[in-house]
């Protein structure tokens, strides 16, 4: 059920004070209206949201280089970050203490809250090629996993976990048995992993591209499917409606994939901008947004038809406001970053509309 307060809002609402740098990462509590914001400005930064929109700075912390993620355990009461200072640090929201509580000996991609046997563990993948897991009673991984090459994605859901990697593996975990792969596979997708994320079910992930593609996974059933998306064709003359040339298309990375947890649905966003509500079990569009829709403006010197990437999305704990970060997605490298006070860093907040994620009815 939507809130009646936020229902009203037409067009999607801008977050005070986003972070100067490029946002990696962000994620809302999981039991309020918290959002957690890490950034290349080697800062977490916590937001408080009402149902209105109306957002506020509550609270930060640092790492000593770029963030890379943040999660959040299941009650909401601590925050957890990863980055490229090696290190995964923990927040705890009731009196405001940063600590370190984990490490690895190159920058930590990955970090996601799980639960082993009953007991809530920290899950932790970085660029030295390692899962760890870490009980945070104590100092040391109780736990230590190779991998064949850097971890780029992870997620996890009831007693799944899937790990990415550079080569384009799949490492699938049960966490009944977290030290023994369950399975590994090759990426159903052709090029580089951006994105996995898990179904809320833990039966199924979806893992996205730089391609322009999405690929649906299924752990013990053979429904596996992909379909193309964040890509446009090419036309083949100047003028406006000419037809596209044959296989000429403007292809552009998936760069978050996140699932709405009520309905199994769920919105992919790119590179491009856009941002776009699929029902992935009647493998069906379910409402498209492109950055003309979504308010996002021409700050990065793009064709007017593109916005500014959107790298990361949320929903908050409800499912009623979807959080989505404009910014630098450094796919043109160092050379690409944009000038400074180019506005080139937004964090929209979205009403979420039953038309968006509702379910296809079955025919």
């Amino acid at each position: 059920m939507l809130s009646s307060a936020f229902r009203p809002v037409q067009k999607d609402i801008e977050l005070v004070q986003p972070p100067p740098d490029s946002i990696s990462r962000l994620e809302f509590s999981p039991t309020a209206d918290i959002l957690a914001v890490g950034s290349w400005d080697n800062n977490v930064r916590l937001y408080s949201v009402n149902s209105q929109g109306q957002s506020e700075p509550k609270a930060m912390y640092s790492h000593e280089a770029p963030v890379l993620d943040v999660t959040w355990n299941k009650t909401g009461s601590h925050c957890f970050s990863s980055g490229c200072d090696n290190a995964a640090r923990m927040y705890d929201i009731s009196t405001g203490t940063p600590q370190q509580v984990g490490a690895h000996d190159a920058p930590i991609k990955c970090v996601k809250y799980v639960e082993v046997n009953g007991q809530g563990m920290l899950c932790t993948a970085g660029w030295d090629k390692k899962v760890k897991y870490w009980d945070l009673r104590t100092p040391n991984a109780v736990a230590t996993l190779e991998l064949s090459d850097r971890a780029y994605a992870m997620d996890s859901a009831e007693r799944l976990l899937v790990v990415a990697t550079g080569d384009r593996k799949m490492y699938v975990y049960n966490l009944d048995q977290p030290q023994k792969e369950f399975k590994i596979t090759e990426s159903p997708l052709k090029w580089q992993t951006r994105v996995v994320s898990c179904f809320p079910t833990g039966d199924a992930y979806a893992v996205g591209s730089v391609e322009g593609r999405v690929g649906i996974q299924y752990v013990f059933m053979r429904k596996n499917y992909s379909f193309k998306c964040h890509r446009y064709d090419i036309p083949s003359g100047s003028m406006p409606g000419t037809p596209a040339a044959p296989s000429s298309q403007h292809v552009f990375a998936v760069n978050a994939i996140t699932f709405h947890k009520v309905q199994g649905t769920f919105c992919t966003a790119g590179s491009d901008g856009s941002m776009t509500f699929w029902d992935g079990i009647a493998r069906t569009k379910l409402k498209p947004y492109s950055p003309k829709d979504l308010n996002n403006g021409d700050t990065d010197a793009r064709p007017p038809q593109w916005g500014l990437p959107i790298v990361s999305t949320s929903f908050n704990h409800n499912q009623e406001i979807l959080a989505y970060a404009l910014s630098y997605d450094w796919s043109k490298g160092h050379g690409g970053v944009p000038p400074a006070g180019s506005n080139s860093t937004r964090i929209m907040l979205h009403p979420v509309q039953k038309d968006e994620v509702a379910k296809k009815p079955k025919k």
